[in-house]
């Protein structure tokens, strides 16, 4: 196969006329059972889909059937797919259990995903399929990350994205097929080119005239195929799959074929297809292409055809039974389903040491420390290696762990981010870097849909051990879009874990806690954090609990509730209080979620009032959220309002003046708590 793409071959062959066969005949049986059970699998899930009994909708694989089988049949158990919302032809080729497959389009609780997927997400871990996926496009940045995770594992496991022709449109296509050419990642990137979106055809989308010849911009081998045919599919991508074993890099092998339905079975809209052409295709059957093949080479007796017809009708009547009878899942296993268990861990405690770091010592300290003790945790991001990143996190990592632990990415959030994911997935613990964290909303696909979501897509039984992290917030001068406070964001969404430590004590113990948790993790550090006061730090490994609140200072009068970089301004307003006679309490929940509800309550019912500072927009910030809860399960204990402490309404000004009078001052936290006290 060279490195140019071929001219693609649709619509040159007709039904009977397969590649000759160059295969014993298991493997041709193998084919043709694995299209066949495709094939009845969709027919028979669109029956129950009209009777009402599978709901929601389901996106059918006939007419494709050949891709999944003659990918498949060149994989071993321990490679990994990734598919896409068109997913039970690559469920049922790498293995799936028809009656588990057809229990979760039902949304039992005997499904794969105990009935919390569907068709769009449905998948098993235990066959190493990463997940069906409703968003176009994300296995192939999830799919980066599975094969970056064989590679730092030595091992020879190849990753197959399956998408469809209009994720070539996509960004993440670009910028996996960029990594993955610049790593030389162990995978094939599969385009099942059904040559339809919803509706609009290719021709009128994209601007090639095949997808394939695209992969020459990324020097990786490209391939435009007859993706109608299984033994092509097979005998191409086994030489893909071969060369992906030796270390060789990546593939993109363009199928073309053609799906025989709408989009969705919900669709139901105009056919937008020219009828000449849908009728060309159908006469293309990749069934009977397969069949007609058999027979002319005399390669499976037609006895043994018959067989695996019946065999498989028996099994789809065994399947639908298995999923009527199965039982509907319960509430109960919502709670689960969203966050693995949080690690339990001992507190040293600062006091146990008089040595100081810096914030920045202390976050690079926890990083040594935990990549020496686990060698599954790595660290990739913009400029980490070398250089130590541009706040010099990751200072002297790249020296002691080489470029294989500590990997510069390229300038693509977005898929870096993704193969975080993945490689999370796959058994890695990923420490992922974004170099200013306003560049976040570039990764919001891959953080808020796959990360946050994919244990639960899953039903409750993977992990995500991830941690994305990196400096936000003002007080530098670098204006609007690199001055954000986001958390408030992430705190919105299950599945993520939030963290944001005020001292350096903190930020080591804190990070190694999330680098050791099985969530995915958004770690904040404060920009004006890295230039504060060092502090007492011990120098030997600890963790410290996530969702334990810390009191910074205990006081009588009046609480107050700070986060991050408002701590340290909260404690120099007690401080300058405390000359008053006003006793301020002063605690930080260090984890925004899960927050600690139980020692904030504690202290307002014993200060009876609250402020609240955070350096984020008041507006939808974390401080309303802490707020609601207090008037919820504390109001009684309250003498007075509560009163909030946040950013001005506006974007981060350049100006310095400007950019003071946005953030949160000691003397504005000092305003709040006379205003509560009377």
């Amino acid at each position: 196969m060279t490195k140019q793409a071929t001219t693609a071959r649709r619509g040159s062959r007709t039904a009977g006329r397969a590649s000759n066969m160059k295969l014993d005949r298991p493997q041709i049986e193998t084919l043709y059972a694995t299209m066949r059970r495709i094939r009845a699998f969709e027919e028979r899930t669109t029956e129950l889909f009209h009777q009402g009994i599978v709901k929601g909708t389901a996106h059918s694989y006939i007419g494709e059937e050949a891709i999944a089988a003659g990918v498949c049949a060149n994989l071993r158990p321990d490679d990994f797919i990734a598919s896409y919302h068109r997913g039970h032809g690559h469920c049922i080729a790498k293995g799936a259990k028809l009656d588990r497959m057809m229990a979760e389009l039902m949304g039992r609780e005997t499904g794969y995903c105990r009935g919390l997927g569907g068709s769009m997400h449905i998948a098993d871990m235990d066959l190493n399929i990463l997940g069906a996926n409703g968003i176009v496009g994300a296995a192939m940045p999830l799919s980066t990350g599975a094969a970056l995770a064989s590679k730092l594992r030595s091992g020879d496991q190849v990753t197959v994205a399956f998408f469809g022709d209009g994720a070539s449109n996509q960004g993440v296509f670009h910028e996996s097929m960029n990594l993955a050419s610049v790593w030389k990642l162990p995978m094939l990137f599969v385009c099942e080119n059904n040559q339809y979106a919803l509706t609009t055809s290719y021709r009128n989308s994209t601007s090639v005239a095949q997808i394939a010849t695209r992969a020459a911009g990324y020097e990786v081998p490209g391939v435009t195929i007859d993706g109608n045919d299984a033994v092509e599919v097979f005998l191409v991508v086994r030489e893909a799959v071969e060369r992906a074993r030796r270390g060789e890099g990546p593939t993109l092998i363009e199928c073309m074929t053609y799906r025989w339905g709408q989009h969705s079975m919900r669709a139901n809209l105009p056919e937008p297809r020219p009828k000449d052409e849908y009728e060309a295709w159908i006469a293309r059957d990749p069934i009977v292409v397969m069949e007609a093949a058999i027979d002319r080479d005399k390669a499976v007796p037609k006895k043994r055809m018959k067989e695996i017809g019946e065999e498989i009708e028996t099994d789809l009547d065994a399947a639908v039974d298995f999923g009527q009878k199965s039982a509907e899942p319960t509430p109960e296993i919502l709670p689960e389903a969203v966050y693995a268990p949080h690690a339990k861990w001992e507190e040293p405690g600062a006091a146990s040491t008089k040595r100081e770091i810096s914030f920045v010592e202390a976050l690079n300290e926890a990083l040594h420390q935990e990549m020496g003790r686990d060698d599954s945790v790595f660290m990739m991001g913009e400029d980490v290696g070398a250089t130590g990143g541009i706040f010099q996190v990751s200072k002297g990592l790249m020296d002691k762990y080489g470029r294989e632990r500590v990997r510069d990415t390229p300038i693509s959030e977005a898929t870096f981010v993704g193969c975080g994911v993945g490689a999370a997935i796959a058994g890695m613990r990923p420490v992922v870097e974004i170099q200013i964290f306003d560049f976040v909303a570039l990764t919001m696909d891959m953080l808020v849909n796959q990360a946050a979501k994919f244990r639960f897509m899953l039903g409750g039984k993977p992990t995500v051990p991830l941690v994305i992290r990196g400096p936000q917030g003002g007080g530098i001068r670098l204006a609007a879009q690199h001055s954000q406070s986001l958390e408030a964001w992430f705190a919105h969404v299950p599945g993520l874990v939030v963290v944001a430590p005020s001292t350096p004590y903190d930020a080591k113990g804190l990070l190694v806690a999330a680098i050791r948790d099985d969530n995915p993790v958004i770690f904040l550090e404060q920009k004006l954090l890295y230039l504060g006061q060092p502090g007492p730090v011990p120098e030997e490994l600890y963790a410290i609990p996530l969702g334990k609140a810390d009191v910074k200072r205990e006081g009588k009068d009046v609480t107050v509730v700070a986060t991050s970089s408002m701590v340290p301004r909260a404690l120099a307003a007690a401080g300058l209080l405390e000359r008053e006679g006003i006793s301020v309490e002063v605690v930080d929940p260090r984890t925004i979620h899960p927050l600690d509800e139980e020692t904030i309550l504690a202290s307002v019912k014993k200060t009876n009032r609250l402020v609240i500072a955070h350096e984020a927009w008041r507006r939808g910030g974390i401080g309303a959220e802490i707020a609601s809860i207090v008037m919820e399960k504390a109001f009684d204990w309250l003498d007075a309002p509560i009163a909030r402490v946040g950013a001005t309404d506006n974007p981060m000004p350049y100006n310095d003046a400007l950019e003071r009078h946005t953030i949160p001052s000691q003397e504005r936290i000092v305003e709040a708590i006379r205003g509560v006290l009377g």
